[in-house]
């Protein structure tokens, strides 16, 4: 009988002939996880799995003894075509020789026994299953990947890496590539989205990777119940109320959707006095970016806050950091679809802190905007692009007059108003408003009510009616309005 966990002789397995010399797997690279976990990470971190927990379509996965939260992580798997050392990003997608599907499960009731680097946790024979099938990554657009997990039939994760991902496939490879030698056949696990959770003996677990017309087809993992023992010396399993917090994620919880892009679709269907009045209603009255103006006043715009930080002009400072590929020109292209650059600059109008060939670069990498409490240069050319650009004033001189670009991704203040990355930002022509990111689901849907009371409001305000007891809908007029909702 073949042992289950020694699958790379196995003719039908996607690695067999390329046994991979290290499988490297991301911590944290989607930004629906990410807001689960509550914290958004600057860059991608990483852990080693060792090549003995490859495992193949229909292999069980075996929880260990006195383990109870075994969970599963469905992944896009890259697998190296070519040695590859410090390769650029705009290189490293041509060294991926094939995608595949793969899951990174783990048990946490370990976890704390290595403290990040899930040597026990994440580090068990068969814990990397891994097919069933390869995608030529010559023929798939790497910001179109699909990813779906399924338990028992139930589908639990959905996410397309351009929409989702915090850090590009390319981008991924080339900073592993930095000080660790990618070998051909070694195995990138690219990060989970939201939806992972605890998995039990008896549940199917299946992980998909699509592209376009092409699919990996299901990768299957039965969980079973390992049938060795477990005894020190060494850490014993320990499940405490951290660790299952942890391994059971989103799943349950009353969030009104994991998803980043029907998050962002939802605050930007309802405008930012909607907003603005919800987030009044719990509290928060400094979150309006005040004083700006917009080159594009009937467009509306919500996306993901990018920050970055300039400094006042000091001629040593300038000198050592604003030539080159400086933290401005980083931060561009660094922007992800569905983020919005937000620059802090002080409220100083007496200097260009953006200009028409970033802001172009800023619309083609997928931004949704761009935000500054400084001037803008290049006015006319910005007012052509279609994302909105919000400023403060426009000026014809160039940023080294009064700005060092200083720093990105980091927590700064804009327009008054203290905006961390990851925070979302939603303009439209009466302004622009920061939404903390762990108030953005619940805010979005009671401006949407809001807006659907004042809709009624209006239609009965319209009609000749008082605002008395109307506006806000009072008791007289709650049962009018909720038989209009029911045919609206």
């Amino acid at each position: 009988m073949t042992d289950p966990y020694t699958i790379l002789s196995m003719a039908e397995h996607p690695l067999a002939g390329r046994r991979p010399s290290k499988i490297v797997a991301v911590h944290v690279s989607y930004r629906s996880r990410a807001m689960e976990r509550g914290s958004l990470p600057p860059w991608p971190s990483y852990f080693l799995k060792p090549p003995n927990t490859l495992a193949a379509d229909g292999d069980p996965v075996r929880r260990p003894p006195g383990c109870e939260l075994l969970a599963f992580e469905g992944e896009v798997a890259l697998v190296i075509g070519e040695r590859t050392t410090r390769v650029a990003p705009a290189e490293a997608w041509r060294r991926v020789g094939w995608i595949t599907a793969a899951n990174d499960f783990g048990v946490y009731d370990l976890r704390y026994a290595d403290k990040g680097s899930n040597v026990r946790s994440k580090g068990i024979d068969g814990f990397t299953p891994l097919g069933p099938e390869l995608l030529d990554a010559r023929t798939v657009d790497p910001e179109r990947v699909r990813l779906r997990t399924w338990v028992n039939g139930e589908l639990v994760q959905d996410a397309v890496s351009g929409d989702d991902l915090l850090f590009s496939f390319a981008d991924i490879v080339a900073d592993v590539s930095r000080l660790t030698t990618l070998e051909p056949g070694d195995v990138i696990l690219t990060g989970t989205p939201t939806g992972s959770t605890v998995v039990r003996p008896g549940d199917l677990v299946e992980v998909e990777v699509s592209a376009g017309e092409q699919a990996t087809g299901r990768l299957r993992s039965p969980v079973d119940e390992a049938g060795y023992e477990l005894s020190p010396p060494g850490a014993m399993p320990n499940a405490d109320d951290a660790q299952r917090e942890a391994a059971y994620g989103a799943r349950g919880e009353p969030e009104p959707s994991d998803s980043p892009a029907e998050l962002l679709a939802a605050v930007g269907a309802v405008a930012t006095a909607t907003l603005a009045a919800q987030l009044r209603k719990r509290g928060y009255n400094s979150v309006t970016l005040d004083r700006l103006h917009t080159t594009r006043p009937a467009a509306k715009m919500a996306g993901f806050a990018r920050t970055l930080r300039y400094v006042p002009f000091r001629e040593d400072l300038f000198a050592e950091r604003g030539g080159g590929m400086n933290a401005q020109k980083r931060a561009v292209e660094e922007l992800r679809a569905s983020e919005i650059l937000v620059i802090e600059a002080r409220g100083d109008a007496t200097a260009g802190t953006v200009g028409d060939i970033l802001g172009l670069r800023a619309q083609v990498r997928g931004a949704k905007g761009i935000v500054t409490d400084g001037a803008i240069r290049d006015s006319e050319a910005l007012k052509n692009l279609a994302i909105p650009v919000y400023y403060a004033a426009t000026h014809p001189a160039v940023l080294g007059r009064r700005h060092v670009p200083w720093e990105t991704n980091t927590t700064i203040a804009c327009a008054g108003v203290t905006v961390q990355p990851g925070d979302i930002i939603a303009g439209d022509a009466d302004g622009v408003i920061v939404i903390p990111r762990h108030l953005a689901g619940e805010v979005a849907r009671d401006a949407a009510e809001q807006e659907l009371q004042e809709q009624f409001i209006a239609e009965q305000v319209a009609k000749g009616q008082s605002i008395d007891g109307l506006y806000p809908i009072g008791k007289k007029w709650q049962a009018a309005y909720e038989a209009w909702k029911d045919t609206s």
